[in-house]
């Protein structure tokens, strides 16, 4: 396909494509599916290889958020009967980064639900990541607050953070539609913020919220505009008691091209498939594999994940591998170009939400479902049944069997799973 070979060429040479390339991965049709998939793959193979990176969130205040994002369990109003804690101490926080690393995460993100932090609760994020760097040499941490003030970005800098994540998850022109008590333009700014200062910038979207290819073709270019170092793309999960609890829209194919999409027109950057790949891709997550390079390890912010030991035994029977702790992520044109502004990750590993989900987010911002805040932060579930919901039963009814409400990890008398 003269599509897809030009995509290709393109990515191989970091050059963005037009939008009516983009708009027409996204229109492609089933029977050319596994093409797509392999012009991702050879993109992504050229930046990444055949590694995987592997991601941690912890959450350190869950629940009471002021924000009304529509998408997040953990919103204004909110009836998902999740978990409700405030801030963990530095050493609980630190505990529950270890699990994770044990189970081979790479970089651990720590998000906390709200508006955004305060200057006092930047002191107490500041400690919590000294206490999880003491404790874990080597480890990358991504904070994910939500809405950052002047300064606070180089306070979290200077307490050892090597990233931020803020998604802006969906285009400029639905954002209103979603989210009414902050604006797409405030995410805009709080990731600014994270790159002026020399944090690596994570940033990313949620698809199935019911946009337009457009929406997500828009959303796709500005990440790429604001020069994200990651990208989690979050696939919706429609958590009972939130208004978006029954958009189901997503099919596994859907979320191939997505991610395709997102690979063509960020080539060289960690995209991170984040919250929702389990209901969403279900028994495609390992193709899934040949075009992202970044998943999110064991359970997330408000709903439980695959088994951690089952996300590993899917990376190796795909023919991939986990990235190391010392094997730099970044291509060296993105580390090197990190590290000239005193990012400290560039130069030892990805750049990424480390991963917020997210879902998901996949970006922590004012913490969410499934593609809320960083990555996946929240909806990721049990495995999805053998059929996918009909549109009948997608219209009148919340799949509530797909999403378990995460009651192990942080917060809790119960062990992760990592």
């Amino acid at each position: 396909m003269d599509l897809l070979n030009t995509l290709v060429e393109k990515g191989l040479r970091r050059e963005l494509p037009t939008r009516e390339e983009a708009l027409a991965v996204l229109a492609t049709s089933d029977d050319e599916l596994l093409d797509v998939v392999a012009a991702a793959g050879k993109v992504r193979r050229q930046w990444f290889g055949r590694r995987v990176k592997l991601n941690y969130l912890v959450n350190l205040k869950s629940g009471l958020c002021p924000e009304d994002c529509s998408y997040c369990s953990q919103r204004l109003g909110s009836k998902a009967e999740i978990l409700k804690y405030t801030w963990l101490k530095p050493d609980e926080a630190s505990q529950a980064a270890a699990a994770g690393v044990a189970g081979g995460a790479k970089r651990v993100c720590l998000v906390a639900s709200g508006r955004g932090p305060t200057d006092r609760d930047v002191e107490r994020v500041g400690r919590t990541i000294e206490a999880i760097k003491e404790q874990n040499e080597g480890v990358e941490v991504c904070a994910c607050l939500g809405l950052l003030s002047d300064g606070q970005a180089e306070r979290l800098k200077d307490a050892g953070a090597d990233a931020y994540n803020h998604n802006l998850n969906t285009s400029e022109a639905t954002y209103a539609g979603i989210t009414k008590t902050h604006t797409y333009a405030d995410r805009v700014d709080t990731v600014q913020k994270a790159h002026a200062a020399g944090l690596s910038a994570c940033s990313g979207l949620i698809a199935g919220m019911g946009e337009t290819d457009e929406d997500l073709v828009d959303v796709v270019y500005a990440l790429r505009e604001l020069d994200s170092d990651s990208v989690p793309v979050n696939f919706l999960i429609p958590f009972e008691g939130t208004p978006l609890a029954k958009e189901w829209n997503l099919t596994p194919q859907r979320c191939l091209r997505i991610l395709a999409m997102v690979r063509f027109v960020c080539p060289d950057v960690e995209v991170r498939i984040a919250g929702g790949r389990e209901v969403h891709l279900r028994s495609m997550q390992p193709l899934a594999l040949n075009i992202a390079n970044s998943i999110f390890l064991g359970d997330y912010l408000t709903s439980e994940g695959q088994a951690g030991q089952a996300d590993l035994d899917m990376i190796a029977d795909a023919g991939f591998e986990v990235e190391g702790a010392g094997t730099t992520t970044l291509p060296k044109h993105r580390a090197d170009a990190l590290a000239a502004t005193g990012g400290g990750c560039g130069s030892q590993a990805s750049a990424g939400c480390g991963s917020h989900d997210a879902a998901e987010g996949a970006g922590c911002g004012p913490h969410a479902e499934a593609g809320g805040g960083c990555g996946p932060c929240g909806g990721h579930a049990v495995p999805a049944p053998a059929e996918a919901p009909t549109a009948e039963a997608a219209a009148n009814a919340a799949r509530t069997d797909l999403v378990a409400v995460r009651r192990r990890g942080a917060g809790t008398d119960l062990a992760p799973n990592a």
